[in-house]
């Protein structure tokens, strides 16, 4: 079940496609602009308060982080982007990696886009999430740091971001607001990323009588 997302441990750092571990499994990974709040909603999806390091300094994950939850799920932290004070050359080889992670990667089985509510949908929040669609996966959007807002504004932001997601992608992406600090929405993404790592158990089917 989803709860078992509450095993999530640190497995490996990955700066390259040798140090990956095998490609086997199931996996949802989750990407953000730096600041965005990702560490904090990976914390709280797992109810582990230092799992994800949440760094005064944005930008810090600068390889690829697994956090295995079972033997065969994982959660996989992206690197940051945005405030990251990085050479370019770095900045390269994260786009490749991450473009062939995305491409090969058959465990691969979601991903998640963590956007400030306040600034959603910035380029490289399209990118990934073009990433997903291409390769025929499920994306999903949390407008983090929700509390920041009123309900009203909140409301309003999310039928802003549904209607640009909608026509830009479809119907592939969803998007829920959320809010690490104040644990709203956090059930909800839960379930979301329990069903695509397998953890949810399947519908009871009842059995005809008779």
């Amino acid at each position: 079940m989803s709860q078992l997302l509450e095993n999530a441990r640190y497995l490996l750092s990955a700066h390259t496609s040798r140090q990956l571990p095998p490609d086997e499994g199931a996996e949802v990974a989750f990407a953000g602009r730096s600041n965005a709040g990702k560490s904090s909603a990976l914390n709280a999806l797992t109810r582990r308060n230092a799992l994800a390091r949440v760094s005064k300094t944005p930008g810090r994950t600068q390889q690829l982080v697994f956090f295995e939850v079972t033997p065969q799920a994982s959660l996989v932290d992206l690197p940051g982007y945005g405030y990251a004070k990085v050479p370019l050359e770095l900045q390269a080889h994260w786009q490749a990696f991450i473009d062939q992670y995305f491409r090969t990667r058959q465990a691969l089985k979601g991903l998640v886009v963590v956007m400030d509510i306040r600034h959603p949908l910035r380029d490289y929040d399209r990118q990934m999430l073009g990433y997903a669609v291409q390769r025929g996966l499920p994306a999903h959007a949390l407008l983090t740091k929700a509390d920041k807002l009123g309900r009203g504004q909140q409301m309003q932001t999310l039928k802003q971001v549904r209607k640009e997601l909608s026509s830009a992608f479809g119907d592939t992406v969803g998007v829920q607001l959320f809010s690490g600090e104040s644990k709203q929405g956090v059930d909800e993404a839960r379930l979301i990323i329990g069903s695509w790592l397998g953890l949810n158990p399947p519908p009871v089917t009842e059995i005809p009588q008779g």
